[in-house]
């Protein structure tokens, strides 16, 4: 554990302009250490708090549909990276595009860890919601080196429960980090007048085949029909067009906002 002086002066260093890596080449603190102090410069009162799925903190109903839906979040755009004294940080990429998603990520994951600080790190055309705790990996056991394509990810027994109780907060996780809903238009003659016509439609887009199958497995249970729009360079670009099946969505997940 660091002094707080030594926070101080990586903190400073990275305040006069030093990068990150310059900051931990200078310091000898690892870049982890040297960027989190930048978000939080006091140690997090959370590093022993009780694990969420071992003490069945997740077993009352809103959080476990925030839960559904922050996985999905994961799944998506999510990373879990080690820290000192195994502590992880779980980080969700939002387009800046979109600040409601940025402030609905951060609620989802205060809800489910409600005594952690929650930070937001910009960058450019993003911001990373990012929270620590050593218990990320229990609530993600898909955690693993590498990118998820090039893993096997599969979610466990209770996660199964947790998504067949809030199917939808699942899926609205996954629209809202690799997905999302356009308007469709095309052009028809009728009496001789040409007629622009809209239509909305959703799209889902991942490179990993085993979160497109958690995707279409789930929508196979709502009724919504689906099917594969394209392929290239390895992801899957999965579409949502029919009327009836674009109006549920439209109920339940809507476009991001």
């Amino acid at each position: 554990m660091y002094d707080m002086a030594t926070r101080q002066h990586a903190v400073a260093l990275h305040e006069s302009g030093l990068t990150i890596s310059e900051v931990s080449r200078a310091t000898g603190v690892s870049r982890f250490s040297v960027r989190e102090w930048t978000i939080r410069i006091t140690p997090s009162p959370l590093m022993t708090a009780e694990c969420p799925v071992r003490s069945g903190t997740l077993s009352t109903d809103r959080p476990r549909a925030d839960y559904a839906y922050l996985l999905g979040l994961y799944l998506g755009d999510g990373c879990i990276s080690e820290g000192r004294g195994g502590v992880h940080a779980l980080r969700i990429a939002c387009g800046n595009a979109w600040p409601g998603l940025i402030d609905e990520c951060a609620r989802a994951v205060t809800a489910v860890l409600p005594t952690n600080g929650v930070s937001r790190v910009s960058a450019p055309g993003c911001t990373s919601v990012v929270s620590t705790s050593k218990h990320w990996p229990c609530l993600f056991p898909q955690h693993g080196p590498g990118p998820k394509h090039l893993r096997r990810i599969s979610l466990t027994a209770w996660q199964q429960q947790i998504v067949a109780e809030h199917p939808w907060e699942l899926l609205r996780g996954l629209i809202h980090s690799d997905g999302c809903r356009i308007t469709n238009w095309a052009t028809r003659t009728v009496a001789g007048q040409s007629k622009r016509y809209e239509y909305p439609r959703y799209f889902f887009t991942n490179t990993s085949a085993d979160i497109v199958r958690i995707f279409t497995g789930t929508l196979d249970t709502l009724g919504v029909e689906w099917k594969v729009a394209a392929r290239s360079n390895g992801a899957v670009n999965v579409s949502v067009a029919r009327r009836a099946s674009v109006a549920l969505m439209d109920e339940h997940i809507g476009p991001k906002y």
